[in-house]
């Protein structure tokens, strides 16, 4: 009896005597590891906590999310609303059968439909499933996060001395999204997307609907803004002055540069303008692409396509919308 029950602890065959001894042997050596490391940047750690580059760090970092938290709620509440009061047969009602005419009626319903880009993929697939032209519902997915009301006047509050701003990433972010739809319309093939699954909201209270899609995308978002304002404000206070102008000073890398960095930030798009206008060294063209490529193109968003629509459609569609997205960028970025 007594043999039974602790065999399995201590027998060599079972290997559980040595387990627990190997994870504890792992710990202690990573601690310490992690403990020499610590040690001997002891002197740079004390230097940089203690100087200003930390000081400049917070200031930044707590500016840009002060900033752009209140526009990030109020553009998921609102997102929410839409998503949970507005039945998703009031867009296929109020699109043209057309798609030619549908693309651009659906890029310009998303100047008046509040969302981020979270929100907009489950709404594009809802308009799929119920029999909208894929051309006109993508077009909606890239526009809405870019050009709704909130996102505008964030980037109004973003840029108070350069108001030019608010035009031309209305401009560019309508004319990559109706690009997209017309090019998807020509080019685009029924195998190519596949037909989205039901939400996950179903069956559920309208009211449960409602505060389950605000709590998950204020914490999903939320994140992305703290990872965004804390790269922006590593910039500002890491980074050498000289690297940033260096890279800032190449007009072709600049906005490559800062594009990229769109995509990786993957911040909503109700609180990228704040940490844009914070890329002061960077031109306005090159702020106006990572403004256009992120509400569009990002990590999280690739993600959310695939899962949607199918990851051969996504690998189809982002890189697509990249290369758009910048040229459209560049082009009216002359005019700024």
């Amino acid at each position: 009896m007594t043999t039974t029950e602790t065999g399995p602890d201590i027998s060599p065959e079972t290997g559980s005597a040595r387990k627990p001894a190997d994870r504890s042997l792992n710990s202690v050596l990573a601690f310490t590891v992690v403990l020499l490391l610590v040690t001997m940047a002891r002197g740079p750690i004390s230097g940089l906590l203690s100087g200003p580059a930390l000081q400049s760090w917070m200031t930044v970092f707590i500016a840009v999310v002060t900033q752009a938290l209140p526009f990030l709620v109020l553009g998921v509440v609102l997102s929410a609303v839409i998503a949970v009061f507005v039945p998703p047969s009031f867009f296929a009602r109020a699109l043209p059968s057309r798609p030619g005419l549908a693309v651009p009626v659906a890029g310009a319903a998303g100047a008046v439909l509040p969302g981020c880009e979270c929100a907009s993929v489950p709404v594009a697939g809802a308009l799929v499933r119920r029999g909208v032209t894929p051309a006109a519902a993508l077009t909606f997915l890239l526009s809405a996060p870019a050009i709704n009301p909130v996102v505008l006047t964030a980037t109004a509050v973003a840029f108070p001395g350069n108001p030019e701003m608010v035009l031309a990433r209305f401009v560019a972010s309508l004319l990559v999204a109706c690009a997209m739809g017309w090019l998807w319309h020509r080019l685009g093939r029924a195998d190519w997307i596949r037909p989205p699954a039901r939400p996950s909201t179903d069956g559920q209270s309208r009211a449960t609907a409602f505060w389950t899609s605000v709590r998950h995308d204020v914490l999903h978002a939320g994140s992305f803004l703290v990872l965004g304002a804390a790269v922006a404000a590593t910039l500002k206070a890491v980074v050498p002055e000289a690297w940033l102008a260096a890279v800032a000073g190449n007009p072709v890398v600049s906005v490559l540069a800062l594009a990229l960095l769109a995509v990786v930030l993957s911040i909503c798009s109700e609180a990228d303008a704040f940490v844009a206008a914070s890329l002061s060294q960077f031109s306005l063209t090159a702020r106006l692409a990572f403004l256009v490529v992120g509400p569009m193109v990002d990590l999280k968003l690739i993600a959310m396509q695939a899962g949607t629509f199918g990851r051969g459609f996504a690998l189809r569609f982002a890189p697509t919308t990249f290369v758009v997205a910048v040229g459209v960028s560049v082009a009216v970025g002359v005019f700024l």
